[in-house]
C-alpha cells in the first residue's frame, strides 16, 4: 500500500519520510555541524514485533545517500533476506573518518553516537546482528569503522575499498583534507589504513568479506589485505573477479556480500 508521510520530531531533531519499505531521515547532526540524509530500506513484511538484522552500506567518492538505489534493488535485497539496510550520506568526500581538525566533519563519531543509535531506537533493529559495507571509499570506510568497533559490528564487507590509503588516487587531495597533508612522513596515512588495523581484531573469531576487479587499480591493495587477514590468521572471504573500479562491477558484487551476512545473521 502507497503512503507517503512526514514525521518531524522536535526533540531529536529528526524528519522522516515513508514510501512502502522505503523511508528517507534527516538527522541533524552535531558532529557533522549539518544535516545528514539517509535512506532506509525495510523488508516489505516489516512487523513490530521481529527484530531484524541491519546492513549499513556506505556509497563511494563523490556519491551519496541515493547511490546505492541506482546500482542495487535494495527493496529487493531487504526482502529476500530479512534486512534493514541504511544508506548513509557521506557528504561526498569525508572518507567516514573523524577529520584531525576538530572544528570539521567528525563522521565517524556520527556514525557510532548518532546515527546507529538512533537508527536502533526508531526501528526493530537487531543490535547484535549489525553489519557495515560499501564501495570504494565506502569500502575503506566499512572497513575503518568495523575494526575500530568490532564490538558494535559482526561482520563487515568491502567492494574495490581503499584498504591502504597510500594507494588511493584521493591521497594528495580529500584524504589529505581529513589526516593531513600527504607525504612518506605522514604516518596517519599508515595508521589509518585498514589493512594496518587488522591486528585489533586477530584474536576475536570475526570473519568478514571482501572482492575486487583484476582491473581495478586498487587490486593490489586486496591482495595485500588478503595476505594480512592470512598472517593474522583471520577467517576472511575474498573474491578476485573480472572487473574495474565501476558501479557496473558493484552492482554485480554486493550481491555476494548481502549472502555472507545473511549466513552469519542466521548463524547467531
Amino acid at each position: 500500500m502507497n503512503r507517503l508521510k512526514c514525521i518531524f520530531l522536535l526533540v531529536c531533531g529528526l524528519i522522516s519520510m515513508s514510501v512502502k519499505g522505503q523511508d528517507m531521515v534527516i538527522l541533524k547532526s552535531a558532529y557533522l555541524k549539518t544535516n545528514d540524509s539517509v535512506l532506509v530500506y525495510k523488508p516489505t513484511a516489516y512487523e513490530s514485533k521481529v527484530k531484524y538484522p541491519v546492513v549499513y552500506l556506505l556509497h563511494g567518492h563523490s556519491a551519496n545517500h541515493r547511490s546505492w538505489s541506482k546500482l542495487a534493488n535494495l527493496q529487493g535485497l531487504a526482502d529476500e533476506y530479512g534486512f534493514i539496510i541504511v544508506c548513509p550520506d557521506g557528504l561526498k568526500k569525508s572518507w567516514y573518518m573523524n577529520s584531525l581538525n576538530k572544528d570539521s566533519v567528525q563522521y565517524e563519531d556520527f556514525m557510532i553516537k548518532e546515527l546507529m543509535p538512533k537508527i536502533t531506537s526508531v526501528y526493530k533493529a537487531d543490535a547484535e546482528r549489525v553489519f557495515v559495507t560499501g564501495a570504494s571509499m565506502g569500502g575503506f570506510g566499512a572497513m575503518y569503522l568495523f575494526l575500530n568497533h568490532p564490538d558494535v559490528f559482526l561482520s563487515a564487507g568491502s567492494t574495490s575499498g581503499v584498504l591502504n590509503l597510500r594507494h588511493s588516487a584521493f591521497k594528495k587531495t580529500t584524504i589529505a583534507n581529513v589526516i593531513g597533508p600527504y607525504s612518506e612522513e605522514n604516518k596517519s596515512f599508515d595508521e589509518y589504513s585498514p589493512v594496518n588495523r587488522l591486528e585489533r581484531i586477530k584474536d576475536l573469531k570475526k570473519t568478514l568479506i571482501f572482492d575486487c576487479g583484476t582491473e581495478d587499480y586498487l587490486y593490489k591493495a586486496s591482495n595485500q589485505f588478503r595476505q594480512k587477514c592470512d598472517e593474522l590468521k583471520i577467517k576472511a572471504t575474498y573474491i578476485t573477479q573480472p572487473g574495474a573500479h565501476t558501479g557496473g562491477y558493484w552492482s554485480k558484487s554486493i550481491k555476494a556480500h548481502f549472502s555472507f551476512f545473511n549466513e552469519l545473521a542466521n548463524k547467531s
